[in-house]
């Protein structure tokens, strides 16, 4: 992991024997009307660029081609060149110059790339995914940054609006003996702020949970898709995170081989710290919606049985309703089916002269009433 680290004495004796031409950038390589280090939606290419001398800055060259050009007449000098959305054209002149190598400039050019530190010869890559929570849509905003690292420069892609780094190159412009400390500081600083960007996300997604929690318990139908929605995000938040352990470990396993001052190192391990609490953090929000999940699966198929409870009650009560009218039916059927036969006044009935025909039919159909009563409530029917 230690040969990740760039070795800055040896890219310096390096830089001291070849001397590169001098940049020649094409005036459609030039866009103008950015902002520093703000950048816009629609503005791509050279945001910022500042060449600096003992930690100050001396120069802040308009084009890539006046900034390769003071560079070469300051040998000391380090230059910082800050691009937004930069084209192919500008990356691969900037290859050309520097030496990056064409594996890092096409993960630059495509992005999509997972956090990642390598190391090409005497250059350092490094991808950083910084990210920042939008409270209007409550919505986690994924960014990914690109930062080309050699003894004299240090390069910087930016694929979406955050991190700004403007806020940090202020800062380290307000601190010279810091940033006369040369490339490794920028790099620390930049680390630095995308991960105290992780703080804000964090606490956004545990307000996020908290809700979720609440609308779980209060039955809201719609909490599953959220639940799934915010489970990406932490996932996606993630990947973000957990590989900055491996890089940060790459880096600080070359402080003695190196020669990193110790007031760097604090740095260093500062921001691992902070990474180890956020992963910490990340880690509980997953397992916390992984419970919520199954809180929510567990209440939802009770609410289910509840309400195939109710049903289940309430057709019972309807059998018992249908059996009951039924039963009075059948009942009553009995005395009208004898009834009517005897009402039919044929000519030629055998019972019609009987004496005993009236009290017979009368007790038949009472008699057929009662078996019929005693027999339906005998089987829960009345």
């Amino acid at each position: 992991m230690a040969e990740r680290r760039t070795n800055v004495r040896d890219a310096l004796t390096r830089a001291r024997r070849t001397r590169r031409p001098a940049l020649r950038v094409e005036p459609a390589e030039q866009p103008a009307g950015l902002e520093p280090d703000g950048g816009d939606a629609e503005g791509h290419g050279l945001v910022d660029a500042a060449v600096y001398r003992h930690g100050r800055r001396t120069d802040s060259p308009a084009t890539l081609a006046d900034t390769i050009a003071n560079l070469h007449e300051h040998r000391e000098a380090m230059a910082w060149i800050g691009l937004y959305r930069p084209s192919e054209q500008e990356l691969n002149s900037l290859a050309r110059e520097f030496g990056l190598h064409e594996l890092a400039v096409e993960d630059a050019i495509l992005a999509h790339q997972r956090p990642k530190l390598e190391r090409y010869g005497h250059t350092l890559f490094v991808v950083l995914r910084a990210a920042r929570y939008l409270d209007d849509v409550e919505q986690v905003e994924f960014g990914e940054l690109h930062v080309f690292l050699g003894h004299n420069f240090v390069i910087t892609v930016r694929h979406a609006e955050s991190p700004h780094l403007g806020e940090v190159r202020h800062r380290l412009e307000d601190d010279p003996e810091l940033l006369a400390r040369g490339t490794e500081a920028v790099l620390y600083a930049i680390l630095d702020t995308v991960v105290d960007g992780y703080s804000p996300v964090a606490d956004g997604l545990e307000t996020d949970i908290d809700e979720i929690e609440t609308q779980v318990f209060g039955g809201d139908p719609a909490v599953s898709r959220r639940i799934y929605e915010l489970s990406q995000e932490v996932l996606e938040f993630q990947r973000a995170t957990v590989p900055l352990n491996a890089m940060l470990d790459a880096l600080a396993h070359g402080f003695e081989k190196y020669h990193v001052d110790e007031e760097q190192r604090r740095a260093l391990r500062d921001v691992a710290d902070h990474v180890t609490q956020v992963n910490e953090r990340v880690e509980q929000f997953r397992v916390q919606l992984r419970d919520i999940l199954t809180v929510n699966s567990i209440l939802v198929a009770q609410r289910q049985n509840e309400e195939m409870t109710a049903l289940s009650r309430a057709s019972n009560s309807q059998n018992d309703e249908v059996k009951k009218i039924s039963a009075w039916a059948a009942i009553g059927f009995a005395p009208t089916t004898i009834a009517s036969i005897y009402g039919m006044n044929f000519r030629h009935m055998p019972e019609l002269g009987w004496y005993l025909g009236y009290p017979f039919a009368v007790l038949l159909m009472v008699t057929a009433a009662v078996v019929l009563y005693f027999l339906f409530k005998r089987r829960g029917w009345i």
